[in-house]
């Protein structure tokens, strides 16, 4: 029988085909003991069928559901849990890299029951409702298909009428109603609301991930880098988020011992909007 579903502690680095590589080095740091949120890896195979057939391979929802079982076993609390919520981030993690080729979707489990959770046991509102509005953001571009523009008018918009100029000076309240205006967004554009329940996100997350494997940004990538385009697509991984409070560094980094060509040793830092593929890189020379 066909397996899609493993968990961080059942594989290690030599699985990349399988896991991808971001699965691959997950699995391997846990092997090692290294400090790795709990989660599981829903693999290439399962991608490459669902892109195939376009419909989700059979036996990949049990699979995730009995996994997602073990990693709330593991963190003690359930997926949107309504007074302490746990949150999922799935990303894509083809078995070459592929920086911001390919979608993510962060905070999987919040919605209008679990921010009010996650507000108090964050102690802060606006770490809340930040949270939720960019889940419902990513959500509703990646997986629902709205236009992302209409999502930055509403926000631009908002800003202008409370007279501020960035988004951290929006506070818990603007957020909440930013939150029904992109819900109202989506409703307006799809027909369909923002999916509540929490187990209904992360399946259609996963899918998604999966599509944006055909996405043009993918494709011209993989054109442009000579990376075959039947390798087994993007394998998705699905992590416990590292903290249920803002905090100032968290991540899965890929660093860089230096840049090719020149006898340097490259130190480098994210700065970055959560979600994002991006860093800032600053060099000094090896002895």
């Amino acid at each position: 029988m066909v397996r899609y579903v493993y968990g961080f502690t059942e594989g290690g680095r030599h699985m990349a085909d399988l896991l991808g590589g971001k699965g691959a080095n997950l699995a391997e740091m846990t092997r090692l003991g290294l400090p790795v949120p709990p989660g599981f890896i829903v693999t290439t195979e399962a991608c490459r069928a669902f892109l195939a057939t376009g419909a989700e391979p059979e036996g990949m929802s049990r699979e995730i559901s009995r996994h997602l079982s073990a990693l709330e076993a593991a963190a003690g609390r359930l997926l949107g849990q309504p007074d302490d919520p746990l949150l999922l981030s799935v990303r894509s993690g083809a078995r070459f890299s592929m920086p911001g080729m390919m979608e993510t979707v962060l905070d999987i489990g919040l919605n209008d029951d679990s921010v009010l959770g996650l507000a108090k046991t964050s102690g802060s509102e606006r770490f809340a409702w930040d949270s939720y509005r960019r889940l419902v953001q990513m959500f509703g571009s990646t997986v629902m298909g709205v236009d992302s523009s209409l999502f930055e008018q509403a926000i631009t918009l908002l800003k202008e009428v409370r007279g501020v100029a960035d988004d951290v000076h929006l506070d818990a309240t603007d957020l909440a109603q930013l939150v029904e205006r992109y819900k109202g967004l989506i409703e307006y554009e799809t027909g369909e609301h923002f999916p509540q329940s929490p187990a209904e996100q992360l399946r259609r997350a996963v899918l998604a991930v999966f599509q944006s494997w055909n996405g043009e940004r993918a494709r011209l990538y993989r054109r442009r880098e000579h990376i075959p385009d039947d390798l087994g697509t993007a394998a998705c991984s699905a992590w416990c988020s590292a903290t249920s409070a803002p905090i100032p560094a968290a991540g899965s980094p890929s660093p860089v011992t230096r840049p090719p060509g020149g006898p340097v040793c490259t130190a480098t830092t994210w700065s970055t909007p959560r979600g994002r593929t991006w860093s800032r890189a600053s060099a000094t020379r090896c002895r």
